[in-house]
């Protein structure tokens, strides 16, 4: 599961237990109900920062629960419950009214390297742990926002493609070089501290949430515009 806490400007996302935090239907809704606690709590200068506990961050969807329905077809309908659900994770993040950043302190592979890489900063411990995306080995192909996830994160045409085509597993300093984390840390401690010292940094600044949010989403209208997520002008206000 997941708690949601609130020290000073900084809320803190946490993955708890030590499994693979498997996204489940059931972990899905307790990050959903987390996320529309933190934006109907929101202030000028709120941060949401996100980590977990253990030696994963998030190791994907369930796709045990998926197999265990007994058949092929009810398996893909099982994980197609799953990539709906977690749709809504992303769009959620895309509309929060505050800067988001992810302590990846371990392992993050295919639904759970997505769910990281929709944070507005991403930082990695660099000595254990690894981003995979698992499709291409496991035979599955890419939900839609997935791709326009990483089409709109992932700048580096290459990296994309040894990503996504060839299921590299990319560790920390691997993962800052093609841009996708924006620093790599010696430990799961390090990483925490580093990613709460940015965000005490954004927090200073006060932005006005929904001014940042909108900015963000408009950085990302094909992504926006996949998961549902309505792109608007706010009135500036002097």
């Amino acid at each position: 599961m997941c708690t949601l806490e609130k020290r000073g400007d900084l809320f803190f996302l946490t993955l708890t237990g030590d499994d693979e935090h498997r996204l489940s239907l059931t972990l899905i809704d307790s990050l959903l109900s987390a996320l529309s606690q933190a934006k109907s709590q929101a202030t000028r200068g709120s941060v949401l920062v996100t980590t977990a506990h253990g030696k994963f961050f998030s190791n994907g969807f369930d796709l045990g629960w998926a197999q265990a329905a007994g058949s092929a077809s009810a398996a893909l309908a099982r994980l197609s419950k799953m990539v709906a659900a977690f749709k809504p994770v992303v769009a959620a993040l895309l509309s929060l009214p505050m800067p988001t950043v992810a302590a990846v302190q371990g392992h993050a592979a295919a639904a759970g390297f997505l769910f990281a890489l929709s944070h507005d900063y991403f930082l990695m411990r660099r000595d254990r742990g690894v981003l995979y995306m698992s499709e291409v080995d496991l035979g599955l192909p890419f939900p839609d926002y997935f791709t326009a996830a990483f089409l709109a994160k992932m700048g580096s045409v290459s990296g994309r493609r040894d990503v996504m085509l060839r299921g590299m597993k990319l560790k920390g300093d691997e993962a800052v070089k093609l841009g996708i984390v924006e620093s790599a840390h010696d430990s799961a401690e390090s990483t925490v501290e580093a990613a709460v010292r940015l965000g005490e940094q954004l927090a200073k600044r006060k932005w006005n949430g929904d001014v940042y949010a909108e900015i963000r989403k408009s950085l990302y209208p094909e992504l926006c515009g996949v998961v549902g997520v309505a792109v608007a002008t706010p009135k500036a206000k002097l």
